[in-house]
């Protein structure tokens, strides 16, 4: 509309937008040419890591938590981020931690919740001779 001779305040009217903003795109066409109207994505903040940095942390993970003086080898947030403030004197928040990875290729893992002292023979046969004699048996007629 503005190539076509229309003035900012007309346009501005016409696509129900502010005047500062058709001034800008004025701006960008004088400057850039109808390219500079395309849109960009937002860069954000430079990485911590560098591309370099995160393939050693990769690395690193994989030779486990006891590896790295934790009492397992299962990888937390927390762990994590106490390993990349170790080694690369970079600090992140703990829920940042959960992306980091997640970019890097890992996913969230849950651990099973059994106990050391379980028995799994005990348990198949508890289930397997026990448990048949004392379920209730359904009632299969009905009234």
């Amino acid at each position: 509309m503005l190539l076509d001779g229309k003035g900012v305040r007309e346009v501005a009217r016409l696509l129900k937008v502010s005047k500062s903003a058709v001034s800008r795109w004025k701006q960008m066409v004088d400057v850039e040419g109808l390219d500079g109207l395309a849109s960009r994505p937002h860069p954000g903040a430079p990485p911590k890591l560098s591309a370099g940095q995160k393939s050693e942390l990769v690395e690193l993970m994989a030779q486990g938590g006891l590896a790295h003086g934790f009492v397992s080898d299962s990888w937390t947030c927390p762990r994590v981020r106490q390993l990349v403030l170790d080694r690369f004197g970079v600090s992140y928040h703990e829920d940042h931690i959960r992306k980091l990875l997640h970019a890097l290729g890992f996913s969230c893992q849950k651990p099973e919740q059994r106990a050391r002292e379980r028995n799994e023979e005990a348990i198949s046969a508890w289930r397997r001779d026990d448990w048949l004699r004392i379920k209730k048996t359904r009632r299969t007629s009905r009234l």
